[in-house]
């Protein structure tokens, strides 16, 4: 089986733009995340640990990380 020397894929710019993309989202939400630390550690340990998880899950929905991957797979932001 060999490739069809007809068939030429042009990579697309999205998927390394989705990438530097992720990694400013997931660093942005770090550095927020980072800033609240002095007002988390003046709570008891049993009060910190919940809201680190809380904080560790959320960012998961809060940021669009689902419809950019969409976006770099198929070049639109919604299925549809």
């Amino acid at each position: 089986m060999s490739i069809d020397p007809r068939h030429y894929h042009q990579p697309s710019w999205r998927k390394p733009a989705g990438m530097f993309a992720i990694l400013g989202l997931i660093l942005a939400w770090a550095v927020l995340v980072g800033s609240l630390s002095p007002l988390i550690g003046q709570l008891p340990m049993w009060g910190q640990v919940p809201v680190y998880i809380v904080l560790g899950l959320i960012w998961i929905w809060i940021l669009p990380l689902r419809r950019l991957l969409a976006w770099m797979e198929t070049g639109r932001w919604r299925q549809g």
